[in-house]
């Protein structure tokens, strides 16, 4: 989980669907444990969660779509690549202001 990569500050919103994974005492605790706070979206609401059904499907479509994977262990690192090196650092989101997000988050800890 990135909260080991990031150590994010307490009061962190961290959004999901509804998925049970989520749901779990022992995610649940662990969130808890990290001063991190849960929002859920609506059950059958998939605006709720736009931005992550979109980062999905721009995974999909940018990089997993024409890649084949000989073990779970190599398709993670490979996804864990994408995040870190593209997807985090170059890619422009709309969402941000065509800007990267590690260049948001830059701004927000200046501004």
């Amino acid at each position: 989980m990135a909260i080991g990569r990031r150590a994010p500050l307490p009061g962190l919103i961290h959004h999901t669907d509804r998925g049970s994974q989520y749901a779990s005492h022992a995610y649940q605790g662990l969130l808890k444990e990290h001063g991190m706070t849960c929002s859920m979206s609506g059950k059958g609401e998939c605006l709720d969660n736009a931005v992550a059904e979109r980062f999905f499907g721009s995974l999909k479509r940018e990089w997993t779509s024409h890649r084949y994977y000989d073990t779970r262990q190599e398709a993670r690192d490979d996804i864990i690549e994408y995040i870190a090196m593209f997807y985090n650092s170059n890619r422009k989101h709309s969402y941000l202001g065509y800007v990267s997000p590690n260049e948001y988050e830059e701004f927000d800890l200046v501004a």
